[in-house]
Order: C-alpha cells, then structure tokens, then sequence
C-alpha cells in the first residue's frame, strides 16, 4: 500500500468521496449533507489521504481541525471524515493504516483529539473505531438528533 497526501480535491479523492456517497445510498438511503470543503483538509488546518494499491485508489480518509462552539466540539478537536475502503480492497488492513497516520498528522498538528460521527449501519466502522480506542461522545453535527448516528472520540497523545 502506498498513501499519499492529496487533498480533498484531488481526482482520485473526489472518485472515493463520491463512493462512500453511494455507500451511505445503500446503507441509509441517502448521502450524506454534512457541508464539505477542500480547503477544510489543507495542512496545518487539516489534511486528506488517499491509499494506492497498484497504483489503483482503493482508500481514503481525513481529518479537519474542530474548535469548541457546538454540543460536542472541544478546543483542539480533528474530525474524521471520509473513512472509506472500496469493497473490493476490504480486509487488507487499509483502513486501520489509514486511521493510524491521519492519528498521527492529527497529533503533529496539535490536536488533542480525533472524533467522528458514523453510525448504526456501520458495523464495521463501529469496529474498527473501538477496536483503535475509541470511546462514545456527546452527539455533534448535523446528525447529532437521528437515532441512527453514533459519536466517538479517542484522546491523542503528544506526536
């Protein structure tokens, strides 16, 4: 596997973002509405990964800088967005990996803190999240209310 920085924008990133879309159609019967920008995942701010298989995109993830202000939201919080393995790379480890360095850029960033809203179709995540550390946190987002919606959140370490 080889990850690469790309930014949100990116290609290959906007090829996988509009796949997890489709994923959330299948699981929850729409996308999600959460707003999204590229500049949200511009370093020191944030940063968007993609992971390469043969030189095929096959994996994505970032993470994009949260301050308190909202139910929720602390000083110094990343926000996991965009966590997602095609179905055909499934079970290779990608998005642990993935999950790991964007833990790390988060922590050589100065956050103090990864969270992430996924949710109760999600298995998977849900394993993967907790599996890693991650514990229940007070609802944030636009999903904060849907009983559907499950929020994690796991404290960093010095990087």
């Amino acid at each position: 596997m080889e990850l690469r920085t790309t930014g949100y924008d990116h290609p290959d990133a906007q090829l996988l973002t509009a796949e997890v879309q489709q994923e959330y159609i299948r699981r929850y019967g729409e996308v999600d509405e959460t707003v999204m920008h590229p500049e949200h995942f511009v370093p020191p701010q944030g940063t968007f990964v993609v992971a390469y298989l043969d030189g095929a995109p096959v994996a994505c993830g970032g993470w994009r800088a949260k301050e308190s202000g909202g139910p929720g939201l602390q000083d110094g919080d990343a926000e996991l967005k965009r966590m997602f393995v095609l179905s055909a790379a499934r079970g290779k480890g990608l998005a642990r990996a993935v999950l790991r360095h964007l833990e790390g850029s988060a922590a050589e960033a100065g956050r103090a803190r990864v969270i992430l809203e996924t949710g109760t179709e999600q298995p998977e995540a849900v394993a993967l999240y907790t599996s890693e550390g991650y514990q229940p946190i007070t609802k944030f987002g636009i999903y904060r209310e849907s009983p559907l919606s499950i929020c994690l959140g796991k404290e960093l370490g010095p990087a």
